[in-house]
């Protein structure tokens, strides 16, 4: 039994050798409650944030030189821009909400401040998720495109070996879409885990305040 499920019984009960809790005491349980997870958001965040840029800094010379030779270079940097100006902003909402939340003085205020926090991280999962999925579409119909200059490169940057260029394009786009799959649905799982626990927890804590606030 946690410690809210206790301290809802000794609040309850009408025979307590021990002084009965107060409407206050099961508040700042969940006002705490809900601070810290919304604080953790807040952290995971710009955790994810550092993983990605990490990540892109990990990317062999060989493939940033292939983007470059096919013109993709400046659409790329583009797209970055767009993204960690778009996650910056989520990462401000976030922290803005865990201020909000931290400072709430009414259980009616605390469950908007928890409706606002999942309608934030529900808008941040499905912006992440989309955008991904747009990114990886429009990339490969740029490569459909222009199958000449991917095939050129390919060969030129990794060294491809000798085949015909329709057999390499349909190996290159069935590698591709198996790619795209594998990397939205381990960004899915990410979100569903991750997210999904602590908004879970979240919604928790917002029915335990819809039963006292009755």
């Amino acid at each position: 039994m946690d410690q809210l499920e206790l301290l809802k019984k000794q609040w309850q009960s009408t025979e307590q050798e021990l002084p009965k809790l107060t409407y206050k005491d099961i508040y700042s349980m969940l006002l705490k409650k809900s601070s810290s997870i919304v604080k953790w958001i807040f952290y995971i965040s710009i955790a994810e944030i550092i993983f990605w840029t990490c990540l892109a800094l990990l990317v062999p010379e060989s493939s940033s030189k292939f983007t470059d030779d096919i013109g993709l270079h400046d659409v790329l940097i583009i797209v970055n821009i767009i993204n960690y100006s778009v996650f910056v902003v989520f990462i401000f909402l976030f922290y803005r909400n865990y201020r909000k939340i931290s400072t709430t003085d009414s259980v009616k205020d605390l469950m908007q401040n928890i409706l606002r926090v999942r309608k934030t991280v529900k808008y941040f999962v499905v912006y992440n998720v989309t955008a991904s999925i747009v990114l990886i579409i429009g990339i490969n119909f740029y490569y459909y495109l222009n199958q000449d200059l991917v095939f050129r490169y390919m060969g030129e940057d990794f060294g491809v070996a000798q085949i015909s260029q329709e057999k390499f394009m349909s190996m290159f786009f069935a590698i591709q879409i198996l790619f795209g799959i594998v990397m939205v649905v381990l960004v899915l799982l990410f979100y569903r885990i991750v997210y999904g626990i602590l908004l879970r927890r979240l919604h928790k804590n917002y029915k335990e305040l819809e039963k006292i606030e009755l």
